[in-house]
């Protein structure tokens, strides 16, 4: 889900199969405004995965799997309110390896750039080990500026524009980033990172720290996973769980709503395998919500900061008072 600048009647859904669709905030379902389903597949992991409007509100950019199971970001031009279709270009192309984790969540950060999470690859155990490997784009966080040329810039201040890594790479270490966002009152990114079998975990840091490594696969959340030793500092996870309690995290936002007082500064996220909605507070309590859905893929926060909660059953749910 995303908001277009300067709209506060709607928000934009991404359909897993292909569309992206306006919303309005009385819930009437507009008609597509894009529709890529003849590029992609819902194959395992695969389908429409994200999108973000350019700060200007002049460009939709989404991201998706085409139907070889590449990674695709793409930009659409907007003109007087109409989207041209035929403006459609690729901005990046990254192969993958296996037909999961694949990522694939943008969104503009507070800097102006366009940061892209993507997963280590698939297959699992980091099968093709890319986790510790700053030259590829996989299992990382990606920051670049489609902005100011074609396809992308790289901005100046990514820690690997001299060497050591892609230039792309912002961050890395990740095993499957399932959403991400940034705090609007603070400029932290929250990156929530799906585990491999035993632990979740939620990662807090400055949106300006650069070549933060998270740890995959030396580390599964807070627990050792391969046995071997990383190269330089790990980013400990702000919180984890275990399977006890889910198998998938949903990675949402922080509430900066005005509708439910009480979660103000709270990080809002779920579970693909329990549907619980759960608010991580600033000191560090985990608490239930008592709110739940089934199949949660993803949050969204619209013009005035109240939280949605996407199925991928079809639901739309807003978050509202009791």
């Amino acid at each position: 889900m995303a908001v277009r600048p300067g709209d506060t009647e709607r928000v934009y859904i991404a359909e897993r199969a292909g569309r992206v669709r306006p919303l309005g905030l009385d819930g009437a379902v507009g008609d597509p405004l894009v529709d890529i389903s003849a590029s992609t597949t819902t194959q395992s992991e695969r389908g429409l995965l994200g999108l973000a409007w350019s700060p200007s509100g002049e460009q939709l950019y989404i991201s998706s799997t085409d139907t070889d199971g590449a990674t695709v970001i793409e930009v659409f031009d907007v003109a007087d309110n109409v989207l041209d279709t035929s403006s459609r270009r690729v901005v990046l192309r990254v192969e993958q390896p296996a037909s999961n984790h694949n990522g694939g969540d943008i969104s503009f950060g507070p800097d102006g750039f366009l940061w892209i999470g993507l997963g280590d690859g698939g297959a699992s155990d980091d099968r093709f080990g890319n986790g510790q490997r700053p030259d590829t784009l996989l299992g990382a966080m990606l920051r670049i500026d489609p902005l100011s040329g074609e396809p992308y810039q790289i901005p100046a201040d990514n820690p690997f524009v001299a060497g050591g890594g892609a230039p792309e790479v912002f961050a890395y270490g990740l095993r499957n980033p399932w959403r991400f966002s940034f705090d609007a009152a603070t400029g932290e990114v929250w990156i929530a990172d799906v585990g491999q079998n035993a632990v979740e975990e939620i990662n807090r840091v400055p949106a300006d720290q650069a070549g933060l490594n998270f740890g995959w696969p030396r580390f599964e959340g807070d627990r050792p996973f391969d046995g071997l030793s990383a190269d330089g500092p790990v980013v400990d996870p702000v919180h984890t769980y275990t399977h006890s309690r889910g198998c998938s995290i949903t990675g949402g936002a922080v509430y900066r709503g005005t509708m439910i007082p009480e979660l103000t500064g709270a990080y809002l996220y779920s579970d693909f395998c329990n549907g619980q909605v759960f608010a991580l507070a600033a000191d560090g309590a985990d608490v239930d919500t008592g709110v739940a859905a089934e199949a949660v893929v993803s949050f969204g926060q619209d013009a005035a900061g109240e939280m949605y909660v996407l199925s991928l059953d079809g639901p739309v749910y807003r978050i509202a008072p009791a």
